[in-house]
């Protein structure tokens, strides 16, 4: 099991809840990061990280801090000097790159004011910054990937840093399953999943997914993050989903959805999908239902806090199995909504 690590007021590692994470993409010293942020943690994003481009940017943290309760995270990379200047701007962690701040002197002064303000850092590598001499000796590969990540976190080890999350993330899904499982057995240091350079909604969670479905399941990881080329809001919806699926997260309503057959006899695909949109505002663990038809009513879903079928003339709404009510299908986004409010409630 992996060490504990204390961002802000969240605890990753050990055994804790998957800490859901996104990142911004308003520039951080603008009045519109701060509407993104408060938007991002209605969303349910447990950590979120900000670039630090420039002075403005790092001091920027305390301001934000004052409209969010979720930690937050400075990520910066060549100059050292915004490091320090967003761990005194309130940073609650930061993401680094000792190999890219300009030597270890550079590297103790961010170590030592990550120590002394008490705040965790994230290290990793990507199939795009792996370490020469590993991709020399090693290739393209989970060694070279992971090998890169563990000497970024032996350089900060040497400055005292104890508090330390690992990424290791690259585009192909099978390479980054194989860089999480090799560097699982190497540290106790909580682990940070992700597919980097994903793509779209879309295709990227399902990238996502099918990696972090393989190494969750296996124990392996702490914290994640979808990276989509999408609004960041709908990488919190898809990692939410995500770890509901794999039944991870005491959070969050699981929808199971009929495929559908030539039975059916309504749109059930149209309205399954503005249920999976309504039930994004839900945090409460529940299981809801939308089936074509009686013959997968019921009987199929009966474990269901609430659901709905098919009908001659209408629509069956059902819980645990057992028929509520049978409704017009005109009225049935009010009354099967009202529904799923009530187990909520």
């Amino acid at each position: 099991m992996s060490k504990k690590i204390t961002v802000g007021n969240i605890t990753i590692g050990g055994g804790e809840k998957i800490a859901v994470q996104s990142m911004a993409t308003e520039k951080t010293c603008k009045e519109s990061a701060i509407a993104q942020a408060k938007e991002l943690e209605n969303a349910g994003c447990d950590i979120l990280r900000f670039s630090v481009l420039d002075d403005d940017d790092a001091k920027a943290f305390r301001n934000i801090k004052k409209s969010v309760k979720m930690p937050l995270v400075a990520d910066i990379h060549f100059d050292y000097r915004l490091a320090l200047a967003a761990i005194n701007g309130g940073a609650d962690k930061i993401r680094i790159n000792p190999g890219n701040i300009g030597g270890e002197n550079n590297v103790r002064a961010v170590a030592q004011a990550a120590r002394s303000a008490g705040i965790p850092i994230r290290v990793g590598s990507n199939t795009g910054s792996i370490d020469k001499e590993f991709l020399i000796k090693y290739g393209k590969n989970e060694v070279s990937l992971a090998e890169s990540a563990l000497r970024q976190v032996a350089l900060l080890e040497k400055y005292g840093v104890e508090n330390i999350v690992i990424s290791v993330k690259a585009s192909s899904v099978p390479l980054t399953v194989k860089a999480y499982e090799y560097i699982a057995k190497k540290t106790d240091y909580p682990l940070h999943l992700g597919v980097t350079e994903a793509g779209t909604e879309y295709v990227g969670a399902i990238k996502n997914s099918a990696a972090m479905g393989a190494l969750l399941l296996k124990g392996i990881g702490d914290t994640v993050r979808v990276s989509l080329s999408a609004d960041p809001v709908r990488e919190v919806v898809a990692a939410k989903t995500i770890l509901s699926a794999l039944e991870l997260t005491p959070t969050g309503a699981n929808l199971v959805a009929c495929p559908t057959c030539g039975r059916c006899e309504w749109d059930c695909m149209d309205f399954a999908a503005k249920t999976e949109k309504y039930l994004e505002k839900v945090d409460k663990p529940i299981k809801v239902a939308v089936m074509g038809c009686v013959v997968n009513g019921p009987g199929e879903a009966a474990d269901a806090d609430v659901g709905v079928a098919g009908a001659k003339g209408g629509c069956v709404i059902f819980s645990r199995g057992k028929v509520v009510k049978t409704v017009k299908r005109e009225n049935l986004e009010k009354e099967f909504f009202a529904e799923i409010d009530k187990c909520i409630l």
